[in-house]
């Protein structure tokens, strides 16, 4: 049968060459192997599709065979990247000075807080000890205003009641102004002499009887004070003075006098009445009354308020003394935290790996002293194609192996996987971060190779992928037992039979058939082939199969370079 020729102008084909080229490169980067329309070339093979179970025929076209068989398949991203330590710290000093003592060696393992280096810190102790005095004198500065503060609320020294106040709310007062008298004349005392000898005996509380002098009435009261030391009265008599307190029944006042008797004893004079309690209140600050608490008469317990003031001085004053006492600390800390800089400890748990300088030797400020290693576990990085980061995960097992240890693969896991992308020519990749903890044999700085699975199959039927076409379909060939459920392909004298199948997983050479094939079928499709400097894999029906590498097989790893640094690509096993 002669089957007509397609045909474009040369225009149409150069555009539609160019479309196929960007369409390969995206399914090279993808590793899955889908057909494409192929481009229509100069001198190329004419086909034609007969639909609904009819024949379809193809003239010229080489075919090659493979056997559906039983295989393990594994889809792979693999990359390299050079190992790095899990952390890792260039120990500096900040201060310029003599080196005292540097204990540690290379090598050594060293806990997080050792200390590593001393450096002399003389010339830092007099500026220390300066501003420590300063401290103690801005807090003592600060104490005293807090008591200016306290002033401002005036207060009952004793219990007593307010006899006379002499301010309103409102007034302005000054220091050593009189503001109030208090006064406890509901308690008398009486100040009288006995003899010295009898008064040793006497003691604090105990009873006593009063007469007054102008009625001889006689009141109970109570020995309030007895002085340690005597008098000499008139006629060399030696006394000792005794108070004693009495309740004022209402009519006593300073102007009566009277005399006492404590255990059988009497005075050896008499004396007049005082007030258990009088005093006079100054203002201690200047300011202004605020408010007054007690009125004229009223009861006050000891250091109740009877007034309150209020003083922007006293207020300026304190919090003057408050930012003079912040600074004075703030210096200090500076200090204390310059003299830590002396002190250079380990700033993580690892291993020194070289040491820069001894005991003995200057230290520079920003200079690296020493480096220490975290060697618990490695990591390395790989930087993954935007094709293939949607099927990297956290967690993900991956499989080390290094040049540098031979027969040996290590397990790492995926810590990371990086949003932050880099774009170079036109693609873009991003960083996925490998965590190794079995480390035996390697070393920071090695290169290592990795491979993370994304799917694997075990002994299950398997084509080449490039016996896939498009709209997943097969051809097999005449004596495939899977032959009789297809459409048939006439190729000249050959015939094969266009089969739908089912598909799982895939790598870069083989395509798992989950249904439509069968054990004892044999694949045919048309290998790689090349024109004009361009390679394809053609399809039956005029599609393009994978667009392979000029040598007409797709790539170990499956992917197409894209420039330099660690490469992330997919690749099968």
């Amino acid at each position: 049968m002669k089957l007509p020729v397609l045909s474009q102008n040369s225009a149409e084909q150069e555009k539609s060459c160019q479309s196929l080229g960007l369409i390969a490169r995206k399914l090279l980067r993808k590793r899955v192997v889908i057909p494409v329309l192929a481009c229509v070339l100069a001198g190329a093979f004419a086909l034609r599709l007969a639909g609904g179970g009819q024949s379809v025929s193809a003239a010229g076209l080489s075919y090659t065979t493979a056997p559906v068989e039983r295989r393990d398949i594994t889809a792979q991203i693999t990359g390299s990247g050079a190992l790095e330590a899990a952390n890792s710290y260039s120990v500096t000093s900040l201060v310029e000075g003599s080196i005292l003592t540097a204990g540690f060696e290379e090598g050594d393992q060293v806990e997080e807080g050792t200390v590593l280096y001393t450096i002399d810190a003389s010339d830092l102790s007099s500026s220390l000890e300066q501003a420590q005095i300063s401290l103690d004198q801005a807090q003592r500065t600060y104490n005293n205003r807090l008591k200016e503060l306290e002033k401002l609320s005036v207060t009952a020294p004793k219990a007593g009641r307010v006899f006379s106040l002499e301010v309103e709310a409102g007034d302005e007062v000054s220091v050593g102004q009189t503001l109030a008298t208090l006064r406890n004349w509901d308690t008398m005392t009486l100040k009288v002499p006995f003899l010295a000898d009898e008064a040793a005996g006497f003691s604090v509380g105990q009873s006593a009887s009063v007469t007054l002098e102008s009625t001889f009435e006689t009141l109970e009261g109570s020995v309030s004070k007895v002085e340690p030391s005597s008098t000499v009265l008139e006629g060399n008599m030696i006394v000792r003075y005794v108070t004693v307190e009495v309740s004022n029944p209402g009519a006593l006042s300073t102007e009566h006098t009277g005399s006492a008797e404590i255990d059988g004893c009497a005075s050896s004079g008499s004396a007049a009445f005082d007030y258990a309690a009088e005093e006079i209140i100054a203002a201690e600050v200047s300011g202004w009354v605020a408010s007054i608490q007690a009125q004229e008469g009223s009861w006050v317990n000891k250091d109740g308020v009877i007034l309150t003031l209020t003083s922007d001085s006293v207020d300026d004053n304190l919090q003057s003394a408050a930012d003079s006492l912040r600074n004075a600390e703030l210096s200090l800390e500076n200090r204390q935290d310059q003299l830590d800089n002396y002190t250079i400890t380990s700033p993580i748990q690892g291993t020194v790996i070289d040491k820069n300088y001894k005991a003995g030797e200057t230290s520079e400020a920003g200079k690296v002293l020493c480096s220490i290693y975290d060697l618990s576990y490695l990591t390395m990085t790989l930087n993954v194609d935007e094709l293939d980061i949607s099927d990297i995960a956290v967690g993900q097992k991956v499989r080390i192996t290094a040049d540098a240890v031979e027969g040996k693969t290590y397990a790492g896991v995926v810590t990371k996987v990086s949003v932050a992308g880099t774009s170079s020519g036109g693609t873009t990749t991003y960083p996925v971060t490998v965590r190794i903890d079995e480390t035996e044999g390697l070393l920071p700085g090695m290169n290592a190779d990795a491979a993370i699975t994304l799917q694997s199959a075990s002994g299950v039927l398997a084509i080449p992928s490039g016996a896939l076409n498009r709209g997943n379909t097969v051809l097999v060939t005449a004596g495939s037992p899977s032959a009789s459920k297809g459409t048939l392909v006439e190729n000249g004298e050959e015939a094969y039979y266009s089969v739908p199948v089912e598909t799982g997983a895939s790598d870069s050479g083989y395509i798992e058939i989950v249904s439509g094939l069968q054990e004892g079928d044999t694949v045919a499709y048309v290998p790689a082939a090349s024109s004009g400097g361009f390679t394809m894999t053609m399809m039956p029906g005029g599609m393009g199969g994978g667009v392979p590498f000029s040598n007409g097989a797709i790539p170990s790893g499956g992917a197409i370079p894209s420039g330099g640094g660690h490469g992330g690509g997919r690749g099968g096993s």
